[in-house]
């Protein structure tokens, strides 16, 4: 690999973000709001999964039922 200096990849670097598609507000907006909702499904059901696992557990060592 060759050496370049810092001036080359700054230009470089700069060529390929401009070449990056960037999202727009409403993408962004949506996105996020898509990232809350799943977090809350898996907080959800892991919540649950833990409380079945919990009370089976309990059961097999016989804490309760």
């Amino acid at each position: 690999m060759a050496k370049s200096n810092p001036g080359q990849y700054i230009r470089e670097v700069r060529q390929e973000v401009s070449k990056v598609t960037w999202p727009t507000r409403k993408e962004t907006m949506v996105t996020t709001i898509m990232v809350f909702i799943m977090v809350m499904l898996a907080a959800i059901f892991f919540f649950f999964v833990d409380q079945i696992l919990s009370w089976v557990v309990r059961l097999i060592i016989g804490l309760g039922g």
